[in-house]
């Protein structure tokens, strides 16, 4: 088969958009506030390997590998610019920016909109004062017309976006609106980065055309109802007897807890010893991941409840002189019936030998890194029954090929009944591990890559339905290339043949399962996954 270039796209940005969009959608939706359509005006995620399109001044610009692809400005004794797109009047110009050094005071790495040139546009602005700013150049220094205090640590990634509809501007960190100002002298203009005499790396640059909701709900949402339950046990590598645990049984029987705040919810699932972690409603949480303790079962309430703006971090801090499992290690962990919104990372990490991991419907869409990533040397891990949509960089399993000192023999996950629906990538992108066990998943519309083994991982794919995938399963896509078998698959509505060679370690060595009809895999995911239906 052909080998496909990871596309810059504006398919794959289409996506992005839709997440974005879907985001503020879901938002609107759950606090009862009006909703609008919206266009993708553009966007890149660079995961193609270049910026074409990108028109440069200043600086020195070319793109990394920095967790994935992005586009990074790396000096910081020029004021550096970089503009594409066409001439859009109304647009929300957004990235992900993460700074890396400020030269001096009064610099800034910011997101641009209406840029008419690389010396004319607004700009909002993270600065080494600790402040954002929302600001206006027409060929001298920047101008000032709005600041706030905001964070901006080096090596911490931020979501910037910057909205300009007619002469209102707008802007947000981390999604939360920050500074406005009111300013015509720019009517229309491109996109752009910026890092006036700063570095700092880009990526998932999206313009869209909507702007995010500022109304405030119209009437309050009323709490999901229902009982807290988490019935049954996984099926894969959850199950296994490994590593001193023998299956994933999370809190069971043990007290329960009922959350409905930020606060109690942090504490909880922190807290040391077995507990139950019942979830009411959504909270919005403070940005950041947020660790989760052995012996945890979180589980929502009804359909209704979920996790918005943070995520749920598995495992102790990443170490890379740690290369075998800690007696320590978070183990014993069960998420299920959890929407995931807004993650300002990932929604849930599982990292650094955690073990005996369920993940089990949920709904993810709308993040800002991967929806579900599993690395540094964790096994033991099932992810099923999830729907995810809406969103770009789907789910890693290994984040680097250069870590095999902690992944080489470990990384074994079950990946069963998944929607993976209009994720582009990482559905998922696996390095190192084997036997990696995919089976009866529903694909649909991946327009970069189905199952990506790479690495010498050891894939096997079997008994899924994937519908207009091109490229549904590959052992060349990027970097080092991994095994793969595929078997006893659906390829339907145009979808490519899979891309497979080399032999793999059979699941069925660690424990027993049985693969449904491919064919009767589509209705059953639809049907059974996500939220409200365990």
């Amino acid at each position: 088969m052909r080998r496909r270039k990871a596309r810059k796209t504006r398919l794959s940005l289409a996506a992005l958009a839709a997440a974005t969009t879907a985001a503020l959608l879901v938002a609107a939706a759950l606090l009862g506030m009006p909703s609008a359509s919206a266009a993708t005006l553009f966007g890149d995620d660079f995961e193609d390997g270049d910026a074409a399109g990108w028109s440069r001044s200043g600086g020195s610009w070319s793109v990394v590998t920095d967790g994935s692809r992005a586009y990074r400005q790396s000096g910081t004794s020029a004021d550096a610019r970089a503009v594409a797109g066409a001439g859009w009047t109304d647009q929300a110009v957004q990235a992900r920016v993460r700074p890396i050094a400020f030269n001096g005071s009064g610099r800034h790495v910011a997101v641009l909109a209406r840029a008419q040139s690389t010396s004319s546009y607004y700009f909002l602005g993270l600065t080494e004062a600790g402040s954002v700013v929302l600001g206006r150049r027409t060929g001298g220094a920047p101008v000032t017309l709005a600041s706030a205090a905001a964070s901006a640590v080096p090596g911490t990634w931020y979501t910037l976006r910057l909205e300009a509809f007619g002469s209102t501007l707008r802007g947000f960190v981390n999604n939360v609106q920050l500074v406005t100002a009111t300013d015509g002298a720019l009517p229309s203009g491109r996109a752009g980065l910026a890092g006036l005499y700063a570095s700092a790396t880009f990526d998932d640059v999206l313009v869209s055309d909507l702007g995010g909701p500022t109304d405030p709900p119209t009437s309050p949402t009323p709490p999901p109802t229902g009982t807290c339950t988490s019935p049954g046990a996984p099926v894969g590598f959850a199950s296994v007897n490994a590593w001193g645990q023998n299956g994933t049984t999370g809190g069971a029987g043990s007290p329960t807890v009922e959350v409905d705040t930020a606060s109690e919810l942090i504490s909880s699932i922190g807290r040391s010893g077995p507990l139950t972690v019942c979830v009411r409603g959504m909270i919005t949480v403070p940005a950041g991941m947020y660790d989760v303790a052995s012996d945890k079962t979180i589980v929502g309430v009804g359909s209704g409840s979920g996790i918005s703006g943070g995520g749920l971090n598995i495992g102790l801090p990443a170490d890379n002189a740690i290369t075998s499992p800690p007696a320590d290690a978070v183990h014993n962990v069960i998420v299920r019936n959890l929407a995931f919104r807004n993650a300002s990372d990932d929604s849930i990490n599982v990292q650094m030998f955690s073990h005996h991991v369920w993940i089990d419907h949920n709904d993810l869409a709308g993040g800002y890194d991967g929806l579900i990533d599993v690395k540094r040397g964790s096994s033991y891990v099932t992810v099923s029954w999830n729907h995810t949509h809406d969103h770009t960089k789907n789910m890693l399993l290994g984040h680097d090929d250069g870590n095999g000192a902690q992944d080489v023999g470990r990384l074994k996950v079950t990946y069963h009944h998944n929607w993976f629906d209009r994720t582009p990538q990482r559905n998922p992108r696996v390095r190192f591990g084997e036997p990696v066990h995919v089976f009866n998943n529903y694909y649909v519309y991946n327009t970069d890559v189905g199952v990506a083994c790479q690495a010498n991982a050891g894939c096997l794919v079997e008994g899924n339905y994937f519908e207009r995938v091109e490229e549904p399963v590959s052992n060349s896509y990027a970097g080092p290339a991994g095994r793969c078998v595929a078997r006893n698959n659906v390829f339907a509505d145009e979808s490519g043949a899979p891309d497979c060679s080399g032999s793999v370690q059979e699941p069925s060595s660690y424990y027993a399962y049985t693969v449904a009809d491919p064919n009767s895999v589509k209705a059953a995911v639809m049907a059974g996954s996500g939220v409200g239906k365990i």
